[in-house]
């Protein structure tokens, strides 16, 4: 069974030390996306990945401070251990290998905030009463970790009502159609998979807390291929 939440994993220097990489805390991804965005603009293979080391930098900053500048990166971390750090830190895929774009692979593997009314889920999470202010929120919480943190409250809220209403004779899974709609099942599935499931029940979005809660996923004990990288 599945227990973690997200992936983390280590990205090895050029120097052969080992940095310990989690996804961004949400302060740290705000700055990320404001650097991936100008990804849009780039013209060349050269130009994103300029763009990239600026993202992979925001990274380093919050998780391995010894690396402060650009000149830092390059002299720490080959183009390999950009492309690792990004997967880890942001669901960012780009194939060094691959013949396509960097721009297309990283554009169209990584979540954007175009379709994310972040305000609104922190909104609902910091009714909690966990938090002071909504910068020690971002400060303390992933996206997934603030996704998963939602799930289980709106799961808990959902159950207290289905009990309070099962006292009144009524089945609150068939007068509603239970709780989660679609866009938030969708949201959770990007997020959980690192931006590559499109839909809830795409398998490579059964993994952290998802896949605990179905008692499988992947990574544990359920393998996959996935045939869109052929």
């Amino acid at each position: 069974m599945a227990t973690k939440v997200y992936e983390s994993g280590y990205v090895t220097l050029i120097d052969d030390r080992e940095v310990y990489l989690t996804p961004l805390k949400i302060k740290y991804l705000r700055e990320f996306m404001d650097y991936f965005d100008l990804i849009k603009h780039a013209k060349t293979d050269d130009d994103s990945i300029a763009v990239l080391s600026h993202c992979a930098l925001v990274i380093f900053k919050s998780q391995f401070p010894e690396i402060k500048t650009i000149e830092d990166l390059e002299d720490l971390l080959d183009l390999k251990g950009v492309y690792k750090a990004l997967d880890i830190a942001a669901g960012i895929k780009v194939n060094q290998e691959s013949e396509e774009p960097v721009k297309k692979q990283a554009t169209e593997s990584g979540t954007t905030w175009e379709t994310l009314d972040l305000a609104e889920l922190e909104a609902e999470v910091f009714l909690l009463g966990i938090w002071k202010d909504y910068e020690e929120l971002e400060t303390s919480l992933s996206m997934p970790e603030l996704l998963a943190t939602i799930s289980s409250k709106r799961d808990s809220d959902y159950q207290e009502k289905k009990f309070l209403a099962a006292i009144q004779g009524v089945d609150l899974d068939k007068q509603s159609g239970k709780a989660d709609s679609n866009a938030w099942e969708q949201l959770k599935a990007r997020v959980f998979s690192g931006g590559q499931a499109s839909d809830a029940n795409d398998i490579v979005s059964f993994q952290g807390i998802k896949a605990q809660q179905a008692g499988f996923g992947v990574g544990a004990g359920l393998g996959y291929e996935d045939l869109r990288t052929k």
